[in-house]
């Protein structure tokens, strides 16, 4: 590990996952965008607190969701049911514990649907309506709930087992740390706000076990550090190989900005990685976005007939969507970096950034 003021550099995310343990902090939060590593981070955490089958972190991420399954009942299509793996310590204990009652005013938060938990099946049902099966009798109409709302429940069903584990209840009393990991994937901005400011809650005050919260989701990141002033603030980002690790404590939360200025220095001095267009793509959409645009084309090309811009969009598509982008840091082409100086130098020219946050050089290259 090296150190430079307040950005700490890093082999590996095992290395990375030991440091934020050695952290006598409470909460920690952790800014980094898609593909920088932030589930594999997770794990490692996870792992390092194995001990036998001892375990010390209770986790959310991409892994969770995957403790849920759907039976379709493909030979009678009718009952459908989301399966829980009983095999996993996280589901410990549950039947006595009433998690109905739990679970339901968390989800009714976000989502109108019902549900019932059969635990000698390990297996769960939804629905929104009852039907009328005799005089007086109702009986509810099962659904298969969508993608979205089954990882709402999923959230929910993680924060009931989180409480439990702030309050030291014996299923989960093995619990010292929480590590969650983007639970907000599929929500609208909205309903974003509103899972910060309940995890905010959930977490403030209690001083049983530390918390890790790790996201790429702007909106979700900023709300969690207005609402947990004391919580210690990273930026993980790749550098190289390895990895960085940069204190934002005292720092603007404008993590676009930050994102920027790294690819214009990278630029600069020409170390650039094929992952630098996916971070540029992200940066672009952003733009787009709060613009008023469609998409990110709409901020690349400037007039129907120009071919650069169309040349330069199909560079951005493409370059930002390789599977080695995301895993292995490949340099770019001689003929790549001059596209991606060229791409980089119009975008900053045509949406006007403060050229002191970049340094005398962009400003020689704006005025240019």
């Amino acid at each position: 590990m090296a150190r430079n003021d307040n950005i700490q550099t890093f082999n590996d995310l095992e290395i990375v996952a030991q440091h934020l343990r050695g952290q006598d902090k409470k909460v920690m939060l952790l800014f980094a965008y898609n593909g920088t590593g932030k589930t594999r981070l997770s794990m490692a955490f996870k792992e390092l607190g194995k001990d036998g089958e001892q375990r010390d972190t209770l986790y959310f991420n991409a892994f969770t969701e995957d403790l849920f399954s759907w039976d379709n009942d493909l030979e009678n299509d009718s009952e459908r049911v989301l399966k829980m793996n009983t095999a996993s310590r996280f589901f410990n204990g549950l039947a006595e514990l009433e998690m109905e009652n739990r679970i339901g005013p968390l989800l009714h938060r976000y989502a109108d649907f019902n549900f019932e938990i059969d635990y000698a099946n390990g297996s769960i049902v939804f629905w929104r309506e009852m039907a009328e099966v005799s005089d007086g009798v109702e009986e509810p109409v099962y659904i298969k709930v969508s993608r979205g709302e089954e990882n709402i429940f999923i959230w929910c069903f993680f924060l009931a087992i989180a409480q439990l584990a702030i309050d030291g209840q014996e299923a989960y009393d093995w619990v010292k740390y929480l590590y969650i990991d983007d639970p907000v994937s599929s929500l609208d901005e909205n309903n974003a706000i509103a899972v910060a400011a309940h995890l905010a809650r959930l977490l403030k005050g209690q001083e049983r076990l530390s918390a890790i919260i790790s996201s790429h989701h702007t909106l979700f990141f900023n709300v969690l550090c207005n609402e947990l002033k004391r919580a210690q603030r990273y930026f993980l980002s790749k550098a190289g190989s390895g990895y960085e690790l940069r204190d934002t404590t005292d720092t603007p939360r404008f993590y676009h900005v930050a994102m920027l200025k790294k690819l214009h220095r990278a630029a600069e001095i020409g170390e650039l990685y094929t992952y630098h267009f996916t971070i540029l793509r992200s940066i672009m959409e952003k733009t787009a976005t709060f613009h008023g645009f469609n998409n990110v084309g709409d901020i690349i090309r400037r007039e129907p007939g120009d071919e650069d811009g169309a040349l330069h969009l199909r560079y951005v598509q493409l370059l930002s969507h390789g599977k080695y982008s995301l895993f292995e840091p490949v340099e770019m082409m001689e003929e790549n970096k001059q596209i991606f100086r060229s791409i980089l130098n119009d975008f900053m020219s045509n949406y006007h950034f403060n050229p002191e946050i970049f340094g005398k050089a962009v400003t020689e290259e704006t005025a240019a």
